[in-house]
């Protein structure tokens, strides 16, 4: 039989290498000692004050809430195992330092999942001990000083170093890094299984032995005696002998839709119920096993390619239902390459995962929505990590490039500016956080501190208490990067509306239309058209003042 140490490390293995993933996801490779701490820090903070909650909630002891906590856990992934031989190695020593009044911070601190570095900050989530720190963290690891627990969480060996985990690590780690599904039998970028970037993020393959059959492709020999393009009509009428596809979808102008996006593309996501003790129950946690296995991102309820219907209060269709239900023949051919921590300067590394034809399969609306990390990090100082003017335009007319040389005539591409992320702090900073609910003791302003401290927030630059640094990135987002005190540079290609409109200009001559002066917030051109909107901008052309449309906007069909 397997030690428990061996049981632990390799029970778990899909939960804990996802979880592995995501403290990479916003960093772009596997993550550093800095970032892996900080999300082992976060992880076992919440943990700890889950159990803490737990027990005020349902006046029990440490270790029935400990037991309760599991209870909840579903079987699948081994979550539930895990979470009682967790229980079992480092139970006693929670419930001790419980019992000398020490709050999650300080336990997390004497477990050594959370560590303060020489000449760091200390990072902790709940006010501070009445004594000074140094006395009551001595004083809790006096507590636990012989404990066997602390091997467990000294030791650095993870759960791929197992030489009979290795080969499927690698597998899912590239599967998570490349984007493309983990199960793919034909290798045509498309599956059978839901989860590991299989059909909740892109249309279901309907025959995954065979890989000229897949959402998206135009229809072999009209269909008449198999499903090749998966949208569930082939066959012949017969009654006239005319295929139903023919039938059906001959002259309908049939297109997918695919995202190229970030985490909020992605639909990243944690319920709440997940971390406020009074709303925990059975049914709290029954779809974490998908939720791990999609890098806690739900992309079956994006807004663009999300084919299952909300269960929240917002009743929002996706585009991809929207182009479903105007024209069946769509069904299925959505594409969602979004990934946490995406942004202009690294889509180039999983942009390969789309999966389009330019000869077999239907044209495609493609969505560009790099939303945040142009301007967003965790570093304690973000703004020299912002993507400047340049380097933007550099990446998304490199992107264009790579569509125009995958995508089927007609397609288009429409492109999301970036928000302005102040309202983060503006309308939260002063809310209680799901962890703080009960006890009044944590607002949003306390957990992105907490965040920003450990150097593992979405965006230090948003979600700070700083005023100056939001207004920064907010006009960094508009402008670009540029030198303190020059904010709005008239050279920046965000934020210049001169540059705006010949931008703007260019789209309209290479797309042979002219419109309104102030154009649309997000611009949508024909993608066979970048040569010329290459020439356009090269020689600032489009510069004369814009005419009147005769047609108006071109239906996307």
């Amino acid at each position: 039989m397997k030690s428990p140490r061996k049981l632990i490390m390799a029970a778990p293995v899909f939960f804990l290498l996802t979880l592995h993933t995501l403290a990479s996801s916003g960093y772009g490779n596997w993550p550093d000692t800095r970032h892996s701490n900080g999300h082992a820090c976060i992880g076992c903070v919440l943990v700890v004050s889950m159990i803490e909650q737990l027990t005020q909630v349902h006046n029990s002891t440490v270790q029935i809430s400990m037991e309760r906590l599991c209870s909840y856990l579903p079987e699948k992934l081994f979550l539930k195992t895990t979470c009682y031989l967790v229980v079992h190695i480092f139970g006693p020593d929670i419930t001790k330092l419980f019992r000398a009044d020490m709050n999650a911070d300080v336990v997390c601190h004497t477990l050594e999942f959370c560590k303060q570095d020489p000449g760091q900050p200390l990072c902790h989530l709940y006010p501070l001990p009445k004594e000074a720190w140094t006395f009551t963290l001595e004083k809790a690891r006096q507590i636990v000083k012989k404990s066997p627990a602390l091997t467990y969480s000294r030791s650095g060996a993870g759960i791929c170093s197992l030489p009979f985990l290795a080969k499927i690590c690698q597998k899912i780690k590239l599967s998570i890094q490349n984007s493309v599904p983990f199960k793919d039998a034909d290798s045509d970028k498309y599956s059978d299984f839901p989860t590991l970037r299989g059909f909740y993020w892109r249309g279901r393959d309907c025959n995954d032995s065979n890989k000229m059959a897949y959402p998206g492709r135009r229809p072999d020999n009209w269909d008449s005696y198999q499903d090749s393009n998966c949208n569930g009509i082939w066959g012949v009428d017969p009654k006239d002998g005319i295929p139903y596809e023919k039938k059906f979808c001959e002259g309908s102008q049939p297109r997918g839709v695919i995202l190229l996006g970030d985490s909020a593309g992605a639909h990243f996501h944690i319920p709440p119920d997940w971390i406020t003790a009074s709303q925990m129950s059975l049914k709290s946690f029954l779809n974490l096993p998908i939720a791990l296995t999609n890098e806690l991102d739900w992309p079956q309820l994006s807004g663009t390619t999300g084919f299952l219907y909300s269960t929240s209060r917002i009743k929002e269709n996706s585009i991809y239902l929207r182009l479903r239900k105007r024209n069946h023949c769509n069904h299925r051919d959505y594409q969602n390459i979004s990934k946490n921590g995406a942004s202009s300067q690294n889509l180039e590394r999983f942009i390969e995962s789309l999966s389009r034809n330019q000869l077999l399969d239907y044209p495609a609306i493609v969505i560009y929505a790099m939303i945040g990390n142009d301007v967003c990090s965790g570093n304690i100082d973000p703004l020299p990590e912002m993507t400047t003017p340049e380097k933007l335009y550099s990446k998304v007319m490199q992107t264009l490039q790579y569509l125009d040389s995958h995508l089927p005539n007609d397609s288009h591409v429409i492109l999301y500016g970036l928000p302005d992320g102040r309202f983060l702090w503006d309308h939260l900073h002063d809310r209680y956080h799901p962890l703080g609910q009960l006890n009044k003791d944590v607002t949003y302003a306390h957990f992105y501190s907490f965040l920003n401290c450990l150097q593992v927030s979405p965006c230090h630059g948003w979600m700070s208490s700083n005023k100056t640094l939001r207004t920064l990135t907010s006009e960094s987002r508009r402008s670009g990067k540029g030198e303190v005190g020059s904010l709005g540079s008239s050279s920046n290609l965000w934020m210049d509306f001169t540059l705006m409109r010949w931008f703007y200009s260019c789209w309209q001559i290479t797309s042979g239309r002219r419109c309104s002066t102030s154009g649309p917030t997000s611009w949508e051109r024909r993608i066979h058209s970048i040569r010329r909107l290459s020439r356009c901008l090269e020689t600032k052309g489009g510069t004369e003042a814009p005419r009147t449309c005769a047609s108006g906007r071109q239906q996307l069909g």
